[in-house]
């Protein structure tokens, strides 16, 4: 289920929203050096800083949930210049984010919406476009809980593989999962099952499945340490086995005997077309028939045409 193009990710990277966050940038006062023989170095910014909503952490985290918005602005801070001169960069896991020009000096901002799954972890930097070194970064923290919800009916035959998955990918990751038959925990050992957990999915698998044992209604449970209880049903019906019918060698079987009758008739095909007409026709239903043994023409050809 991660599967988003690059491209789909920074279609919702847009410049806007600087109105969310409310404040006013006022212009440093500005000095001019004095010129007295003694140089003096002025830097026009010391550092960045980014305010967001949700407002970002002492740790640099930003707390954030699925479909939500994200608004970050950057504010270059301290100096003794205008600041309205400084040109802002933005970076999204170190890749550069397109700017619209009147978005780039003084403050600059960058909507995150709506927030997906691909978010959790991106880190968003603001740095001055003159110097790369005064910077700051922020990190999204996406929670979610497991997809899980609903019920789906399954059709297994009798002594066949029966197999269900359920969906437990979430931020933070649940705490536990357990499956249920008909209300009772599955009992793994009598039913023959086998659970199988990886972080992303739970499976449970079971071969050669019987009626009596195996059909029922099945439920799969996560707990999220966030989210709580989160469960999905399977209405797991056994069929009567049915036979298959062998569709490929039948297949095969055919395309051979017609190959041999179509090769039978070329090589013949010269003496065929010597025959009569009604003879002709005699000799290819002879051709065709296994339980005609004796054929008499009128023309001698006949004779040599099955020597």
């Amino acid at each position: 289920m991660f599967r988003i193009k690059f491209n789909l990710i920074w279609s919702k990277v847009n410049e806007c929203c600087s109105h969310v966050i409310p404040g006013i940038i006022y212009p440093w006062p500005y000095k001019k050096p004095s010129e007295i023989g003694l140089a003096l170095l002025w830097f026009t910014c010391c550092h960045c800083t980014i305010q967001s909503e949700p407002e970002v952490s002492g740790e640099g985290v930003i707390q954030t949930e699925l479909q939500r918005t994200v608004t970050l602005l950057c504010l270059p801070d301290g100096g003794s210049e205008t600041q309205a001169d400084e040109e802002l960069v933005w970076l999204r896991n170190g890749a550069v984010v397109s700017l619209r020009e009147e978005n780039k000096k003084g403050r600059s901002s960058v909507c995150v919406t709506p927030v997906i799954h691909e978010d959790n972890g991106a880190t968003f930097t603001c740095h001055l476009s003159r110097n790369a070194t005064i910077r700051a970064s922020v990190t999204l923290n996406v929670t979610y809980h497991p997809q899980l919800s609903g019920s789906e009916e399954v059709a297994v035959e009798d002594e066949s593989a029966l197999v269900l998955r359920c969906d437990i990918w979430a931020n933070p990751p649940v705490s536990s999962v357990s499956w249920t038959l008909n209300g009772s925990a599955v009992d793994l050992f009598a039913g023959g099952f086998t659970v199988t957990n990886d972080g992303f999915t739970s499976q449970l698998t079971a071969s050669n499945v019987e009626k009596s044992v195996h059909e029922g209604t099945y439920q799969c449970t996560a707990n999220s340490p966030v989210y709580g209880e989160h469960s999905k049903r399977f209405q797991v019906t056994l069929t009567e086995k049915t036979m298959k019918f062998p569709l490929m060698p039948m297949i095969a079987g055919l395309v051979v005997v017609i190959f041999t009758v179509l090769l039978a008739v070329v090589s013949r095909w010269s003496k065929i077309t010597k025959l009569p007409n009604n003879c002709l026709k005699r000799v290819l239903k002879r051709q065709m028939s296994l339980n005609c043994n004796v054929l008499i023409c009128k023309n001698e050809d006949v004779n040599d045409f099955f020597i």
